[in-house]
């Protein structure tokens, strides 16, 4: 194709090369892609009959719940998404955390500190009621207190193992 293009000194030809193919129209569909909600609403008629294969079908991050057989589609319960939501009836929390609310700041429990938040006040509740033996034992032990140390540790392994 040329095109003649008048200049202020003169004549100048200036010759367009086109570099795509001739096929780069409704053809090549790999150039143009159309999804499911570009196209009219024949060619998504189209598609749900007979889908063309150099189409693809675009599913918007959306994992299938499901395959497709030669007769149509079969949904795997598995593969359904559950969602598990628990009772709020009678909650007093607000959904809303205000962006104001300051940070807060919380450094790891000390052994001493873990200690009073367990067994303190059971201790002084037996000593205001006189339970301690002679030797500061309590003499209505709780059924922690009364654990041996091989026992405790197995409990606190069984119930991290049932977290992890």
């Amino acid at each position: 194709m040329e095109l003649n293009m008048f200049s202020v000194f003169g004549k100048q030809l200036i010759r367009g090369i086109s570099t795509s193919s001739c096929a780069c129209g409704k053809r090549n569909f790999k150039k143009f892609p159309v999804y499911n909600k570009r196209g009219t609403k024949e060619f998504k008629a189209r598609q749900a009959k007979n889908p063309h294969p150099d189409v693809p079908i675009h599913h918007y991050g959306v994992r299938p719940i499901g395959y497709k057989t030669r007769t149509g589609f079969v949904p795997v319960n598995e593969l359904i998404p559950e969602i598990v939501v628990p009772d709020l009836t009678g909650f007093k929390l607000k959904p809303y955390v205000s962006y104001r609310v300051g940070d807060i700041v919380q450094p790891p429990m000390t052994p001493e500190e873990l200690f009073g938040a367990v067994y303190v006040k059971k201790i002084t509740e037996d000593f205001k009621n006189g339970k301690l033996g002679p030797d500061n034992q309590p003499l209505e032990p709780s059924p922690e207190e009364s654990l041996t140390p091989e026992k405790a540790k197995e409990k606190i392994l069984s119930i991290r193992s049932d977290i992890v």
